[in-house]
Order: structure tokens, then C-alpha cells, then sequence
């Protein structure tokens, strides 16, 4: 795993999880992508982070309630810049064939409409091993839902998997364990010293979200975090 990641392809310069941003990230010399994934109606994997369109596109409703077919006609660039008119949201199969063209790894998170974390889980677990290049990393799952992840591992056991929380939590050894995953991502401005050390002794991974100035991640590496999160890898890279 790199030290940087860029958050939703690299979020800070182009309109998040499209393949615009992650093309922008691997110009900004980013390794790895984090983005998210959600089921569409009739079950296509697209990369988008809110349940509802309104933010990020022109469209509007919520993405569970649509099929692919309309959903890729949508502009998901405008509201970021005139410059990025006319893109798209991604599928996961159109998101890989890039990750492969640029030679990037990826950390999936699993976004999941209400009542879906199980079925996403699964679906999005075995798509990445279906089609995940050989020549590129192994890919990374990750994901705040618990169900997601459990769904997760028993469609792809052999792709690894980290648990999202906001701040670590008091049984975050027994949930790791629990749900076979190797890995915590928290949100850095809940970490402290003292948290992250019972878990890197306990030997699990420990990366965080979302760090855009390099003086914090300076403070994080230092404390043993493995990787970090960023709108602006490129900030950090340096």
C-alpha cells in the first residue's frame, strides 16, 4: 500500500469518482485511487458517493430507483467546472479498464442504499474478482457497513478488506476479526497517539481519511500510519 491515496480519484482538482479524477490522479503521481461504489436498480456497480443524484450530476432522485441505462446519459462534471462538461458517471468495469490502462491500484469503498448492504456487498466483491486485472495490486475493499464487508468476504475471501469509522471504536479488535479484515480507516481528526497504538501493536493496518495538508501527515506517518487519504495527493507526495 503507497503512503497517498487520492480520495475519489483526486477530488481536490477534478469532479469526484469520475474517470476524469482518476486520470488526474495518476498525472499528480498518485499510485492508488480510493473510490466509491453503490448498486444501480437493475444492479450495475457505478462509482458515485451519495445515495441522491442532485450533487453531482444533472439528474435527480435517488440511485437506487435508477437504471444504468439512464444513469450514464447523466452529466456528472458541470457542477465541479465548465472544463469537465459531459462526464460521466463510471462504471466499476469502466473504472477498472482505466485502473489497468494506468497501472493504478484502488481501494473500493461500498456505499449501500438502505436495505442493500448485503446484496452491494456481494455484487461489488465479485465483479473486482472477476475482472480485476492480474498485472495491477490487489485491490482493497473497504466500507462503514459491517453486513457490506461480511457479504463482501464470503464472495471474494481472497481480496482484502478494512473497516471505515469515523473514530476508533472500543471493540474495534472483535469487529476486525469478526469480519476478517486486515485493516481500520479512520478520520484523522479523531486520531490521536495513544488510540493508534493498541491497534499496530495488535498488528492490523491502520490509514486515514481525509488529509490535505502535509504537516498533519507528517504527524501521522509518524505515528505509524501506513497510508492516507487525500483530496490532493499531490500535496502529500511532496
Amino acid at each position: 500500500m503507497p503512503p497517498v491515496i487520492g480520495h475519489r480519484g483526486a477530488c481536490g482538482h477534478a469532479p469526484e469518482n469520475t474517470l476524469a479524477s482518476i486520470r488526474r490522479a495518476a498525472a499528480l503521481g498518485a499510485g492508488w485511487v480510493e473510490f466509491d461504489a453503490r448498486l444501480t436498480r437493475d444492479c450495475e456497480v457505478v462509482l458515485l458517493h451519495d445515495e441522491t443524484l442532485e450533487r453531482t450530476t444533472d439528474g435527480c432522485g435517488l440511485v437506487a430507483d435508477k437504471d444504468w441505462a439512464e444513469l450514464s446519459t447523466l452529466d456528472a462534471g458541470a457542477w465541479f467546472g465548465a472544463a469537465f462538461r459531459g462526464a460521466r458517471i463510471p462504471s466499476l468495469h469502466q473504472a477498472i479498464a482505466v485502473l489497468a490502462e494506468l497501472g493504478l491500484g484502488a481501494n473500493v469503498e461500498i456505499k449501500a442504499a438502505p436495505g442493500r448492504d448485503s446484496e452491494t456487498g456481494r455484487i461489488t466483491a465479485a465483479r473486482l474478482r472477476a475482472e480485476w486485472p492480474a498485472a495491477l495490486p490487489v485491490p482493497l475493499i473497504s466500507s462503514f457497513s459491517p453486513a457490506a464487508l461480511t457479504a463482501a468476504r464470503d464472495a471474494a475471501p481472497d481480496i482484502p478488506r478494512a473497516l471505515l469509522v469515523s473514530a476508533i471504536p472500543g471493540d474495534w479488535q472483535r469487529q476486525l476479526i469478526d469480519l476478517g479484515c486486515n485493516a481500520l480507516h479512520c478520520d484523522h481528526e479523531h486520531l490521536t497517539r495513544g488510540r493508534a497504538r493498541p491497534l499496530l501493536d495488535a498488528g492490523f493496518a491502520l490509514r486515514c481519511y481525509t488529509v490535505n495538508r502535509a504537516a498533519r501527515a507528517a504527524t501521522l506517518y509518524g505515528w505509524g500510519v501506513e497510508a492516507l487519504i487525500s483530496d490532493y495527493p499531490e500535496r502529500l507526495a511532496r
